[in-house]
C-alpha cells in the first residue's frame, strides 16, 4: 500500500480479495464507517478502481489499484462500540467454535447481526473490536436480531467463498428450534409458500405469502408436546427472509412472543413461564470446513430464558 497525498491510501487488490464487491471491501478498510457514508463516497466519485469511477456492484480483480479516500468520522461515531465493552465482553464467551478459517457463535438474542437503522453494535463491530488483529470477518449467512444461535463467521475471504457456495447450492443443514402455539399436527412435515417481501415506509421489512413471491419451504418435525404449544424443529431449504416465523404463521401456529407475526393471547398464556423473548434459536448447522473438507456439526444449547420456559411447561403436563 502507498499514499499519493496525505490521508489517501492506494490499496493493490490480491487475489484474497479478488471476486469481492467494492461497496463490501469498503466496508472492511473503513471500520466503523456508516454504509451510507461510503455509498456516498463512491456516487461522488471519490473513490476510484485503476483511476476510474465505478459502481458500488463493481467486482474487483486481482491487480486493480483502489483508491480511498480519508474519511472522517463524527466522533460519536468513532466511539459507537466502546461503550459497549460488556456487549463485547458476552460475544467472547459466546464464541463455540474457532479456528483459522471460521469462527461460530452461539449469538444472543436481542443481538443484531450488524450495526445501522440506528444501532450503533452489532455482531460484526463486536467481533472487529474483539479481534483488532484479524485482517478479515465478515457473516456467511444472518440470524433476526431477536433470533439466538449458530452464527457463521468467515475468517478468510477464500472460506467466506467457500460457504457462500454451499448456500447456494444448498449444501448446508440448519436446525431451528422453534415454540409454536397449539399442537403441531404430526402430518405436516413442510410447509411449501412463496414469499413476498415489503419495505415499509418506517423501514421496517414485513414478509408475507404471496402467489407472487419467491418460492419457499420450510420442514418440521415435533420435538415435545405441550398443553398448549409444541416445540418444532424447522429446517429451512431455502433461505428467505422472516421464513419460519412466517412459514408457522401460515401453517396456524405462529411462534412464541413473535412481535411480528405472533399472537398476543398466545404469549399471555406463556406469561408465568418467564419467557419475554422470541421462541427461535438456531440449534444447529451442518456443513462443509471449507479448507479441511470435513462435515462439521455445530450445536448451540438453548439460553436460559428458553430453558426455563420449557422446564415450566413440563412441569404443567405433569
Amino acid at each position: 500500500m502507498k499514499t499519493e497525498n496525505p490521508g489517501v491510501q492506494l490499496v493493490a487488490i490480491s487475489a484474497e480479495n479478488a471476486g469481492q464487491r467494492i461497496d463490501n471491501f469498503l466496508r472492511t478498510q473503513l471500520k466503523g464507517v456508516p454504509k451510507s457514508m461510503i455509498y456516498r463516497i463512491l456516487r461522488k466519485g471519490e473513490v476510484r478502481v485503476n483511476k476510474k469511477r465505478i459502481k458500488p456492484e463493481y467486482k474487483l480483480e486481482e491487480g486493480d489499484e483502489v483508491r480511498i479516500p480519508p474519511v472522517r468520522v463524527a466522533e460519536r461515531e468513532e466511539q459507537a462500540v466502546s461503550p459497549k465493552l460488556e456487549k463485547v465482553a458476552a460475544l467472547a464467551e459466546a464464541i463455540i467454535y474457532e479456528d483459522e478459517q471460521i469462527l461460530v457463535l452461539n449469538k444472543p438474542s436481542g443481538t443484531a447481526v450488524h450495526g445501522g437503522s440506528g444501532l450503533s453494535f452489532g455482531v460484526i463491530e463486536g467481533l472487529r473490536a474483539l479481534r483488532p488483529e484479524a485482517r478479515f470477518l465478515e457473516l456467511v449467512h444472518r440470524l433476526d436480531r431477536d433470533t439466538s444461535g449458530v452464527l457463521l463467521v468467515a475468517k478468510k475471504r477464500s472460506a467466506l467463498r467457500s460457504l457462500h457456495e454451499q448456500l447456494r447450492e444448498k449444501g448446508m443443514q440448519k436446525d431451528y428450534l422453534a415454540l409454536v402455539r397449539g399442537s403441531w399436527p404430526s402430518h405436516v412435515k413442510a410447509v411449501q409458500a412463496p414469499l413476498l417481501k415489503n419495505i415499509l415506509q418506517s423501514g421496517e421489512r414485513v414478509v408475507r405469502v404471496s402467489s407472487e413471491g419467491k418460492p419457499s419451504e420450510t420442514r418440521f418435525k415435533v420435538e415435545e408436546r405441550f398443553a398448549f404449544a409444541t416445540l418444532v424443529k424447522a429446517s429451512p431449504v431455502t433461505g428467505r427472509t422472516h421464513q419460519i416465523r412466517v412459514h408457522t404463521l401460515h401453517a396456524g401456529h405462529p411462534i412464541a412472543f413473535d412481535d411480528r407475526y405472533g399472537e398476543r393471547e398466545f404469549d399471555s398464556q406463556l406469561a408465568s413461564t418467564g419467557l419475554r423473548r422470541l421462541f427461535l434459536h438456531a440449534a444447529a448447522l451442518t456443513f462443509t470446513h471449507p479448507a479441511s473438507g470435513e462435515t462439521l456439526r455445530l450445536e448451540a444449547p438453548l439460553d436460559e430464558e428458553l430453558k426455563r420456559c420449557l422446564q415450566a411447561l413440563r412441569q404443567q403436563k405433569r
